[in-house]
């Protein structure tokens, strides 16, 4: 079994910063890609960034040049740095591991609990 841990939402001041983390535990044997997305208060989730197995990453117009995602693959980790923070950014963030492989089942999606973001003005 596979579980998704986020670490390092808050509150923060606009034109701040934030670091967000998400490790996963459990036996990994390959995944297709890990993302970041968030939902505001009345809102779809949307997807933030994303970061492919061979590295290749997107990121949405919103956030573009703003926000860094990157991952850690000995730790099952992926971070969101998220920096000139502004109030439309708040919202809550959760991570995702797509198409996780392990010893059992289907391959499938993963999702954390979400960690909230508040920016303020």
């Amino acid at each position: 079994q596979v579980q998704l841990v986020e670490t390092g939402g808050g509150s923060v001041q606009a034109g701040g910063s934030l670091r967000l983390s998400c490790e996963a535990s459990g036996r990994i044997l390959s995944f297709n890609g890990m993302g970041w997305y968030r939902q505001a208060p009345g809102k779809q989730r949307e997807l933030v960034a994303a970061i492919s197995s061979g590295d290749t990453t997107y990121y949405s117009d919103d956030v573009k040049g703003r926000f860094t995602i990157s991952r850690d693959n000995a730790k099952n980790t992926v971070y969101l740095q998220m920096n000139s923070l502004k109030p439309g950014d708040t919202a809550v963030y959760y991570c995702a591991f797509l198409g996780v492989r392990t010893d059992w089942g289907s391959p499938r999606d993963y999702w954390g609990q979400g960690t909230r973001v508040t920016v303020s003005s």
